[in-house]
């Protein structure tokens, strides 16, 4: 008991969306797949359909076997909880909520035939917003700038030579990174007022 008092639930955001994908992945094995389709995996649908607006959002949730989550949430538990203490819980679940709709609708746009599901897009959503964590007043940190070549750059390429399976997974990548560099110039912009502010007092 006393190991088990000394367990904190330090990363509240992460760690939650940890346990429900985690629960609807043990749904997805309950229901033979069902679940996923129904709730956890986006793709075009009627308008007329309401869980196609609640599925923009929650296929971040889904995944499609553990070997999919683990993958995914082996780097979010690395690199979420640090943001999450750096930026705050609030402004990462709006970063996640924005990221998860933003793949979601650009998927059912432009990629109408088939279906997507996973936490990609925040997972590197989260490693771009991570590239800010050093920026300074007036300066850019070089390995933010490789940080974004780099990564832009490989999924590009990657893109240009994969199927349409693995087109799905890039655009996400990119779009994910793409939301976690708006994210990071927005918070830090912020923290720079805050500073400059202070120095006016």
């Amino acid at each position: 008991m006393n190991f088990l008092k000394r367990i904190q639930y330090n990363s509240p955001v992460i760690l939650t969306f940890a346990f429900v994908s985690l629960a609807a992945l043990g749904l997805d094995y309950l229901t033979d797949g069902n679940s996923n389709r129904l709730f956890f995996m986006v793709y075009r649908a009627p308008l007329s359909d309401p869980l196609m607006y609640l599925r923009l959002f929650t296929h971040a949730i889904g995944h499609s076997g553990m070997p999919h989550f683990i993958g995914n949430f082996i780097l979010i538990l690395l690199v979420g909880p640090m943001l999450e203490e750096r930026y705050g819980s609030k402004f990462l679940v709006i970063a996640m909520v924005v990221t998860a709709f933003v793949t979601g609708l650009l998927h059912i746009l432009f990629v109408p035939g088939a279906a997507k599901l996973g936490a990609s897009g925040i997972v590197f959503m989260l490693m771009l917003l991570a590239s800010f964590v050093n920026i300074k007043k007036g300066r850019i940190p070089l390995t933010l700038i490789l940080a974004i070549i780099v990564f832009i750059g490989r999924e590009i390429i990657s893109s240009a030579t994969a199927d349409i399976n693995n087109n799905i997974a890039y655009m996400s990548h990119i779009v994910g990174g793409i939301c976690g560099a708006v994210f990071g110039l927005f918070a830090n912009k912020e923290k720079l007022k805050g500073e400059e502010k202070k120095t006016e007092v």
